[in-house]
This record gives C-alpha cells, structure tokens and sequence, in this order.
C-alpha cells in the first residue's frame, strides 16, 4: 500500500512532487535562438577633439550660477519677520549684483592692462581685428552701468514692497533683467578670454628696456644666434617655421639690461602675411630698439640671397626710424669677401665683432636726474610778542617749571 495521508477513514495517494517535473522539463533541449552578439567599436579620439566636440556653457552660466547662490546664503538680522524680509530681498539683490561686477572686473582686468601697452596693442590687433578689445571692454563697462542702475532701481522697489510676495515678485524681476544684461555681453567675455589668452602664451616686453629683434627668413639661423647672444634657449631644427611665435632672452651691457627677441620667419610677401609674420613685423615695428637682420647666403635655407636683399630694402622704407644691422650667418659653411658682418651661431666666430656692432648703434645710456635738494630753512628767529605769553611786549618770558612725575600712591 503506498504511503499516503488519512482523511475521513481513505487514505489519499500523496501527490507528485513538482521538483522532479521541473527538472526533467529544464532536462529536455530547447532550441534558444540569440541574436549576434556586436562589441561596440571605441575609436580613440584625442582630449583636444573631444572637448571641441563637447559644447561649452557660455560664460554667463557660471557668472550667474555663482552669484545667485551667494545671494541665497544670506543671513538678515531683523526684530520683526516684515523686517527679516525686506532686509533678507536687499541683500539679495545688492550681494549677486556685486558678485556680477566682480567677475566682470576680473574678465576685462588682464586685457585692459595690456592694452596700455602699444606693442600689445598693435599685436592683438593684426590678430584679432583693429579694435576688436577696445569694443570688448567698452560694452563691458556699458553693462557694469546698466547693473548698477538695475540695482538701485531694485532696492528702491524693495522699500516700496508691502508684503511679503511683493518682496518676491521684485527679486524675481531683478534677477531676470541682470540675466539678460549678462547674456548679451557673452561674445565680448568670449572674446576677451581669446585675447588674455593669447597674451598669456606670449613674453612680456619690458616697456622702456633697449631691445634687439632679431628677424629674417626662415630657417637663416635666428634661434640659434639668439641662444648665443642671450639666456632664451629657443628651439632649433633644421626646418623651416621652427619658431611659430616671438620668444625672449636677456643679456647684461654693463649696467643695461638687453631684451633679445626671437620672431619667426618672414617670407617677405607685401600682398598678405601669415599671423606668425604679422607677429614677427610688430615686434620689427612698435618693440625693437635696433633690428638685427640675418641673411644665409650658403642657399641652405632655401631662399636665395637676392630675395633676403629685397625684403631688407622693403624694411628699410617701411621703418626708417628703426636702426637695420645685417648680418651673415653660418660663415663656417660659407667663406665670402665683403663688409657685412659675418658670423657663425655653431662655432661662435664674428660673435664678438657683432656684439661691438651693436653696442656702437644703440642710443646712449641717460643717467637718472638728481633728485631736488629741499629748500634751506630760514635761520630769521621770530621776535617774541605779548600775544605769545600774554604779558607785555618785548618781555622776556620767565621759564616754566618742569612738573615732577608723579609716583605710585603709598
């Protein structure tokens, strides 16, 4: 008799577990049909691609984003709740305004300071257009008026507010006008970040400091004569368009300081120019105290002397204020008679002879003037009067006793 369970006097047959159908049914084969399984290609794309591809914020999603939230942490202390509020909605206003003004201020800071200067100024204009800073920072400024403006309007309002939610309405209103003003000025910020950009990735030129620009063709030999003439250490290849900017050494004339500028070549077109030749001219133009012109006539360069002649004439017209040495480089390739000075950047010979050339055409070393003596005092004594002691004239007044001074009490 199978084993079973009792109910009313039957004994029932105990039901089949499922466990052994469940597993003779995962026993049997199913036929799975699976999709082709493609592993996704990664291609490697650089940090610089990518954070093109990526779209940036404009500037005044940060500037707003900051100030707004130092609006919202301020703290009022008032006796009544009508009292907290004004003074909570006035802090607001006058907290995010200052923070806009700031960051404005510190936008345009580094571009107006260099704008003070003409060879910075010249050089930010051949690369980015005639006055294209000068509009930057005039529509900044524009702006910073207009928040102000905005501002006292705004905390006026807030004096007027009688409740609560009028307080609201006029934050809320303040906060979308400044908003506004914000993101119209976001192609001048743009732009001034392009500009104090640029700036930063070039030297700096003492003004007022004597400085030797040393220019030419490509590839003639300027760095290396730079490395020899000064600390810059540039970099040297044996190609063309080896230096793509201005670079900058100093060297000791005595008790003078010579700023030594590297600039890239020049291929002496007069229809157009490349902005690293534009670059290399300003520096020609509006920074050199005395331009050191190098000339390879070995042809290893790739241009032909005559073509170096020709832009050495051209720069004679153009600036004729500004003092031209030539000079010969790579004489340990090339030996050739003449009167120009010749010299050689690998072996150091004729460096010496330059260097009295150039001492020979620079201007004169002015001494500073003597500070003025002050003026002598006067050794006329002032006769003594009876408005000074309040006795008669003439008198001589009898001397004041010297207080003692007085001990600690016993």
């Amino acid at each position: 008799m199978p084993i079973g369970t009792r109910s009313a006097g039957r004994i029932l047959p105990r039901p089949e577990p499922t466990r052994r159908l469940a597993a003779a049914t995962l026993s049997a084969p199913v036929a799975v049909r699976r999709a082709p399984v493609t592993m996704p290609q990664s291609p490697v794309i650089s940090r610089k691609k990518a954070s093109a591809t990526l779209a940036r914020p404009p500037p005044s999603v940060s500037i707003l984003d900051i100030a707004f939230r130092r609006g919202s942490l301020v703290t009022p202390h008032g006796k009544t709740k009508p009292e907290r509020d004004r003074l909570r909605a006035e802090l607001k206003i006058v907290r995010s305004s200052a923070t806009i003004l700031r960051h404005l201020r510190l936008e345009a800071k580094p571009v107006r300071e260099a704008m003070t200067l003409d060879f910075e100024r010249t050089l930010v204009a051949r690369r980015f257009g005639s006055g294209a800073g000068e509009r930057a920072l005039t529509r900044l400024e524009r702006a910073e008026q207009r928040i102000r403006g905005l501002t006292r309007d705004a905390v006026r309002e807030t004096h007027r507010a009688p409740n609560h939610e009028a307080l609201g309405a006029a934050v809320r209103a303040f906060y979308g006008r400044i908003s506004s003003f914000v993101r119209e000025i976001d192609p001048d910020i743009e732009r001034l970040r392009e500009i104090a950009r640029y700036l930063y990735e070039r030297p700096h030129l003492v003004p007022g400091t004597l400085t030797l620009v040393v220019a030419g063709f490509p590839n003639v030999g300027k760095s290396s004569l730079v490395a020899r003439l000064s600390s810059a250490r540039p970099k040297v290849a044996d190609y063309p368009f080896t230096t793509l900017s201005i670079a900058v050494g100093h060297a000791d004339l005595g008790f003078d300081r010579l700023q030594v500028v590297d600039t890239p070549g020049v291929l002496g077109r007069s229809d157009r120019t490349n902005p690293a030749e534009a670059e290399a001219e300003t520096a020609v133009e509006r920074a050199a105290t005395i331009v050191l012109f190098v000339l390879d006539p070995t042809g290893s360069s790739g241009y032909s002397l005559a073509e170096q002649e020709s832009l050495l004439g051209r720069w004679h017209e153009t600036y004729p204020t500004v003092p031209i040495l030539p000079v010969e480089t790579k004489s340990d390739l090339l030996k050739r008679p003449g009167d120009r000075l010749r010299v050689s950047a690998a072996t150091g010979d004729g460096i010496e002879t330059l260097w009295a050339a150039i001492r020979a055409r620079l201007p004169p070393r002015t001494e500073p003037a003597e500070p003025e003596a002050p003026p002598e005092r006067s050794e006329e004594r002032v006769p003594f009067t009876e408005a000074d002691d309040g006795g008669d004239a003439g008198e001589t007044p009898a001397p004041r006793a010297r207080k003692r001074p007085r001990g600690p009490a016993r």
